[in-house]
C-alpha cells in the first residue's frame, strides 16, 4: 500500500484544498496519533483534523485516489461555517455558547458514550466467542460419538458388499 500512498500524496500535492500526508506514529507523530484515535498501522483517517474519522474503503491506487478526488474538500466546520447547514450551524453556535468547563465535560459525556459502546460490542463479541467454542466442542463431541459408534465399520461393510456383489462402485 505504501507505493499507492506515495502516489496519491504527489498527486495531491499542490492541493490547496485537500492535504494528503503520512505520519509516523512510533516517533515525532505519536501525540498526532494519539489524539485522533490510531491504534493499529496503517491507519487511515480523514476530515476535520480536529475531528479526523476512520476511512474503511478499498486500499488500492484507483480507489483512494477516486475517494480523495471527491471527499477530500472543505466540510462543515467551525472554520467553515458557510458550509454547514442549518441544523448544524445550530449545533456549532450552541457549542461555541458553552464555557470551557461545560465543553469538556460534553465531550466527557460523549466519549464515555463511545467508550461504552465498545465495552458491550466487547463483551458480547466475548460471550459469542464462548458460545462458539461451546459449540465446536458438542459438535466435536457429537462427531467422535457418532464415529465411534461404527459409521467406519459401516462403510467398510458397504464396500466390501459392494465389492462382493460385483460392483466396483464404492
Amino acid at each position: 500500500m505504501k507505493p499507492d500512498w506515495d502516489t496519491l500524496m504527489d498527486q495531491f500535492k499542490d492541493s490547496e484544498t485537500a492535504l494528503v500526508a503520512d505520519v509516523d506514529c512510533t516517533a515525532e507523530g505519536k501525540a498526532l496519533c494519539d489524539m485522533a484515535g490510531v491504534k493499529g498501522y496503517p491507519t487511515l483517517k480523514y476530515g476535520d483534523p480536529s475531528d479526523l474519522q476512520d476511512y474503511d474503503g478499498g486500499r488500492d491506487l484507483k480507489t483512494l485516489i477516486s475517494f480523495a478526488e471527491t471527499s477530500l474538500k472543505p466540510m462543515c466546520s467551525v472554520d467553515n461555517i458557510d458550509l454547514c447547514d442549518d441544523d448544524k450551524k445550530a449545533q456549532i453556535e450552541s457549542y461555541q455558547q458553552l464555557d470551557s468547563d461545560a465543553l469538556d465535560a460534553a465531550i466527557e459525556e460523549a466519549e464515555e458514550k463511545l467508550k461504552e459502546s465498545e465495552k458491550t460490542f466487547k463483551d458480547e463479541v466475548a460471550k459469542l466467542q464462548g458460545r462458539y467454542q461451546d459449540l465446536m466442542k458438542e459438535k466435536e463431541d457429537k462427531d467422535f460419538e457418532v464415529k465411534s459408534s461404527g459409521l467406519g465399520l459401516m462403510k467398510s461393510v458397504k464396500g466390501f458388499k459392494s465389492i462382493s456383489a460385483g460392483n466396483d462402485e464404492l
